[in-house]
């Protein structure tokens, strides 16, 4: 549920049980009878709110307090009979005292059964009128209406409480193949309500995607009445239990608080998640995943600008910035991302995106990159994409054997393949990525250590772990240097032919996979 419609149905329901009110009392400075005060009230709504209203039964009784009791409230905004009401309550209760009301105060509304139906198109659809008396609902052509005795009357109203328990907000789809989706306002309370005044609230609701319950605490107004998108709108709010299972390729259980601050059109949002066990499927490694974010968002179409996100998991962070956007005739929102990250942990990294049961290599990493996530049901693996830089310091491969192949690598390298101390060496990686569709690209790749330098361009298969990259071996040592003994004087004819500018280069491939790796010289680019 987004921003703009959880404040737009606050102001809705605030407004629409000020004006119920109003009509009611209104109605009640003359003698009457039920049916005399339903009539009354039906015509009031109708003139009030442009919509056609359902009225069942209503009825008042003045001791020992003043009580009215209403059943059958059905608000179809514009008379649309094509979608469900835009609000349905299954009975209302007014309760109220004559010294309050002398102070034009009700003691407390009871909303049972509502139901709210955003009807396609969002609440611009069925919000107020952003000009003239903010208790009218008028068309694009109409012209803002003169002052009225109602009009004032309403403002003055102030509802000492509205409590609306079990309520039920659906949101209706363009197309009436797709389902609906509902959420559940188990609580919704407001206090001091009414035109000219801050009105505190109290909500818990279920969340639909990702499902978990979002409690929240603030105030709104006072009431803007030529622009209702303007009115102020502050508080706090806590989401727990948020199931990330529901997004396609990743795991977890997510806690979420923070604090928001701004109007119905724009609200700054700051808050912080903590999800323990946050994973990627094609990994099964479950990671602390702990962030802080600083949120704009724009009522006005539903995105959200991030700026920035502060994200730590193990002993690795990253800062992001970007946002989450809708996309043209497509279902759901894409979310895009710089991301940045220095001095991380390459093991955090490896242990949070490949299926090992220990990271293959250690070192500090270096990284900026775009990010898109598309909307869609796909896996996340297959649809993320990537496209930035890396670098590596200080590598090491965590696999004895192929740590070994690195040692002898540089030691041959560097023309020592005599020395018997055998030296455990580091590694450096530079180069640059592209992820889309479960492979990532490398190219311009460069692994550097002491008396050789690796450059490659190739690709990894993030499930199945192969690799199939190809480039070249720069080395210190002449090929005869890398042997000892008669091997060494047969190679002295191969120096010339590998010997270029200085240095040795070798054309090799690797294949294989990331636990068993395959070097080799790829001899059909010898010559």
């Amino acid at each position: 549920m987004t921003i703009k419609r959880r404040w737009w149905i606050a102001g809705a329901i605030a407004l629409a049980a000020l004006v119920t009110v109003g009509a009611i009392l209104t109605a009640a400075r003359i003698p009457f009878s039920s049916e005399t005060l339903r009539t009354r009230v039906i015509a009031t709504l109708e003139d009030r709110l442009d919509a056609k209203v359902e009225l069942g039964d209503i009825n008042l009784r003045f001791y020992p307090g003043i009580r009215v009791v209403g059943t059958g409230l059905a608000i179809r905004h514009r008379g649309r009979t094509d979608v469900p009401p835009l609000i349905a309550v299954k009975q209302f209760t007014v309760h109220g005292d004559f010294l309050s009301l002398w102070r034009r105060h009700v003691n407390r509304v009871q909303l049972d059964g509502l139901s709210i139906h955003i009807p396609p198109g969002g609440m611009n659809s069925v919000a107020v009128s952003t000009e003239g008396d903010p208790t009218k609902v008028q068309t694009d052509s109409a012209e803002p209406e003169p002052e009225s005795d109602f009009n004032g009357y309403v403002r003055q109203i102030v509802l000492d409480r509205l409590d609306a328990n079990d309520a039920e907000l659906v949101i209706l789809r363009r197309d009436p193949n797709k389902p609906v989706r509902t959420w559940s306002l188990h609580q919704l309370h407001v206090q001091s309500l009414g035109m000219n005044t801050a009105m505190p609230f109290q909500t818990v609701l279920t969340n639909g995607i990702p499902p978990g319950e979002i409690v929240s605490e603030g105030s709104f107004g006072p009431w803007h009445r030529e622009e209702p998108g303007k009115t102020p709108v502050t508080g706090d709010f806590t989401f727990d239990h948020a199931n990330l299972d529901v997004f396609k390729g990743i795991s977890g259980i997510l806690s979420a608080k923070g604090t928001y601050d701004g109007t119905f059109d724009r609200l700054a949002v700051d808050g912080e998640t903590d999800t323990p066990d946050f994973s990627i499927d094609v990994s099964g490694h479950p990671v602390p995943l702990k962030t802080t974010y600083h949120a704009v968002v724009d009522a006005t179409n539903g995105n959200t600008t991030l700026d920035p996100v502060n994200a730590t998991f193990l002993n690795t962070s990253f800062v992001a910035r970007g946002g989450v956007y809708e996309v043209a005739s497509v279902k759901g929102r894409v979310v895009r991302l710089d991301i940045e990250m220095e001095n991380g942990q390459l093991q955090d990294l490896m242990r949070l995106a490949v299926n090992t049961p220990k990271p293959t290599m250690t070192g500090t990493l270096h990284l900026k990159t775009a990010f898109e996530l598309p909307p869609g049901p796909t896996d996340v693996v297959e649809k993320l994409k990537l496209n930035g830089r890396f670098s590596i310091e200080r590598g090491r491969f965590t696999n004895d054997d192929v740590q070994k192949k690195v040692n002898d690598l540089s030691k041959r390298a560097s023309a020592r393949v005599s020395e018997p101390t055998e030296v455990t060496v580091t590694s450096n990686f530079a180069g640059r990525f592209r992820l889309g569709g479960g492979k990532l690209a490398l190219s311009d790749v460069t692994f550097d250590i002491p008396g050789a330098l690796v450059q490659l361009d190739g690709e990894y298969g993030l499930r199945k772990g192969t690799l199939a990259f190809g480039g070249y071996l720069f080395m210190d040592a002449k090929v005869s240097q890398t042997v000892t003994g008669f091997k060494s004087l047969l190679l002295k004819m191969a120096d010339p032919i590998f010997r270029k500018n200085g240095r040795t280069v070798i054309p090799l491939k690797i294949e294989g996979t990331r636990n068993d790796p395959k070097f080799g010289i790829d001899k059909g680019r010898i010559f």
